[in-house]
């Protein structure tokens, strides 16, 4: 299936400072794509140019095969980390008012806030004055006006700041069921745990360039590090296993006198049964499963320059 947005030589320069630098990226439609990066990496400078406020100095973006336009940006749901509703409106009013600048009718707009004021059970709120709102309040305002008009691209830049667990876990379904009925949702954030649990690809930009890129689950394990977790039971007071030369034991635990747990650290060319047989001759082997770099170990790790982008 065609990419739904395709990146191809993006280069952005303020000055003397290089804020991209040559990005291809591509969009895969009805997935969330989690774009990553530190501080002053370049993805605020990649959206605004998705977004048209900026442009690009070098290279281009397709949009379903064809060059971006102008009245794309109708099609994207934009929702920015600077949050930009006006204080003195009411809810309603101005979540109807920017379903139109979308180009939905007045009608058809609140018919759909309807729909989406009642699933966050936030019906009373309509005629609130936003300054009335909560942060978390009016981020879900926020939310459902970036949305509403079914945007086939919808780009959300730290989408779970101020809202509690129980908040950001009812946006995260709502995320996940837009991508279900075909949205294309780019998904910009620090919180690392929400990148695995909502996304199947990811991207990580770093001083400018793009340094990862690829499934969630490739990613974790092309920065494999042979790590395993093991458990066993054996007789209290038993002889721990001799491990075979070569094995790093990086943590033990007696979860009780009976049941034991490690972390070792493979070396190459072991097989799980030269690690499976010392324990076979003091108990019985309960698990044992590689532990994968969590993608949080993964960006900490390349940004600060211990392990090298592929």
């Amino acid at each position: 299936m065609e990419p739904l947005l395709s990146i191809r030589g993006l280069k952005k320069r303020y000055g003397a400072h290089t804020a991209l630098d040559g990005i291809d990226l591509d969009l895969p439609q009805a997935e969330v794509f989690g774009l990553l990066g530190p501080n002053g990496a370049g993805k605020t400078s990649l959206i605004r140019i998705i977004n048209r406020i900026l442009e690009a100095d070098e290279g281009h973006i397709l949009f379903q095969g064809r060059p971006i336009e102008a009245a794309d940006v109708r099609r994207i749901g934009y929702m920015p980390e600077e949050r930009g509703l006006y204080q003195k409106m009411e809810v309603g009013e101005q979540a109807v008012y920017f379903a139109r600048l979308k180009g939905m009718t007045e009608a058809a707009a609140k018919t759909a806030l309807k729909e989406w004021f009642e699933r966050f059970s936030i019906e009373s709120w309509w005629k609130k004055k936003v300054e009335e709102l909560s942060k978390g309040m009016a981020q879900k305002v926020q939310f459902i006006a970036t949305v509403v008009h079914r945007p086939e691209l919808i780009i959300l830049d730290e989408p779970f700041s101020g809202f509690d667990p129980v908040n950001a876990d009812l946006v995260k379904e709502e995320i996940l069921r837009l991508s279900r009925e075909g949205a294309t949702i780019l998904f910009s954030t620090h919180r690392m745990e929400s990148v695995e649990s909502l996304c199947s690809r990811i991207a990580l930009i770093d001083r400018s360039k793009l340094v990862i890129q690829g499934p969630v689950g490739e990613v974790r394990k092309r920065y494999r590090e042979h790590v395993y977790r093991l458990e066993w039971s054996a007789a209290a007071g038993g002889p721990e296993p001799h491990w075979p030369e070569g094995i790093e034991v990086l943590e033990r635990a007696e979860i009780d006198p009976r049941h034991h747990r490690v972390r070792l650290r493979l070396p190459e060319g072991l097989s799980n049964s030269d690690v499976l047989r010392p324990v076979l001759e003091v108990g019985e082997p309960l698990f044992f499963e590689e532990v994968l770099p969590s993608i949080h170990e993964i960006f900490v790790r390349t940004v600060a320059g211990q392990i090298q982008p592929l």
